[in-house]
């Protein structure tokens, strides 16, 4: 539990700040995490046969394309110190509701709006229930995930919605004309930089922030902390609607188990790639290569034949690693700072006096000996 506080109360001091430039900016968990993805990927280009040719870095991108899209606003969901679980389930229900409507014979188009005003109202029940109602995230989340998902099931059941127009479908696989990067790509660099900047840049991110670090002191200094939450809410419900379209133009197929598991990759990825989940602390591009990482790793052990329920279990302890080591991090650091301080205690050490001030202790000495003369 120390060590939790630990993790959460941590600020900057001036120590911080009186490092040079360069080491404040390349000595950070999120370079870390790049580094480790450019070490993951030159390693899987030697030992996985055909693991660098461009088929596979489209695949590659394909695959990570609604993760990426996903863990744009869960970052800043967890940043204030909340989590949204049901976003695989509003993948799913956000899938069934394109292709139902489509299947009625609404234009594709409106289909699309109709999902993602499904996808903004699967949000806004989340964000309701946790800002206005005053329910824990997790508990919310948790609940909305199996009622969205049973929502999506009940509607199709075991059947599927295909046959979507070959414009659409070909359109979701395309890649930008002359390189193996899907054109999806577009789409999630744009959504990024906005992301970014609102995170990076602007009032409501800072808000974000201080939120995370304690939502009280953030209300006291003028952050309308329920309002922002509400709307972080809704915009990873929105998301994760845009992410049901990519996905179900994909595979050409709208299904209510769509994406079923797909939150444990979003939270593994922004937990990997940086990202406090105490809150009060994370980076987009961080999260970003937490991202790239696990989907390097899934795809490598893929091409070497390794089954699906190895990759999961990697997953899973990428997750575990992610929400310890920070944990462990701050109690080692806590631990040697309290060694140091009674290892000097113990030997006696004293601060030397300040200059320009006189010793008072010689003073009595001093006296003494004008007397004797």
């Amino acid at each position: 539990m120390a060590s939790a506080v630990a993790e959460r109360t941590t600020v900057r001091t001036y120590r911080d700040y009186s490092r040079p430039w360069w080491r404040r900016a390349l000595l950070t968990r999120e370079i870390a995490i790049v580094a480790a993805v450019i070490g993951v990927y030159v390693v899987a280009a030697v030992a996985v046969p055909n693991f660098s040719s461009p088929i596979t870095l489209t695949y590659l991108m394909l695959d990570i394309a609604a993760i990426l899209l996903i863990a744009l606003p869960m970052t800043m969901i967890i940043v204030t110190g909340e989590i949204d679980l049901s976003v695989a389930s509003v993948v799913g229900l956000s899938s069934v509701t394109f292709g139902t409507l489509y299947q009625a014979g609404l234009p594709i188009p409106l289909a699309m709006l109709a999902a993602l005003a499904v996808g903004a109202i699967a949000g806004f029940i989340n964000g309701f229930l946790v800002t206005v109602v005053g329910l824990p995230s997790l508990a919310v989340t948790i609940g909305t995930l199996a009622l969205f998902r049973g929502l999506a099931v009940g509607i199709l059941g075991t059947t599927a919605v295909t046959g979507f127009p070959d414009a659409w479908t070909d359109l979701a696989t395309s890649k930008i004309p002359g390189t193996p990067i899907p054109s999806v790509m577009i789409v999630f660099v744009i959504l990024a930089i906005g992301f970014g900047l609102l995170l990076h840049a602007t009032p409501f991110g800072r808000g974000v922030f201080a939120i995370g670090q304690s939502s009280e002191a953030a209300r006291f200094s003028g952050v309308r902390v329920e309002r922002t939450k509400l709307l972080l809410f809704v915009a990873s419900g929105t998301i994760a609607a845009l992410a049901g379209i990519y996905y179900t133009l994909r595979y050409g197929s709208a299904r209510g188990d769509n994406a079923t598991g797909l939150e444990l990759s979003v939270i593994a990825a922004v937990l990997l790639g940086g990202v406090s989940i105490f809150g009060g602390r994370g980076a987009l591009h961080g999260v970003i290569a937490g991202v790239f990482l696990i989907g390097i790793l899934a795809s490598a052990l893929r091409l070497a034949n390794v089954t699906s329920d190895v990759i999961n279990i990697i997953t899973g302890t990428l997750l575990v690693v992610s929400v310890v080591s920070p944990s462990l991090l701050a109690w080692a650091r806590s631990s040697w700072a309290r060694h140091r301080g009674n290892r000097e205690a113990a030997g006696g050490t004293t601060p030397a006096p300040a200059v320009g001030h006189a010793n008072p202790d010689a003073q009595p000495s001093q006296h003494k000996e004008k007397e004797a003369q």
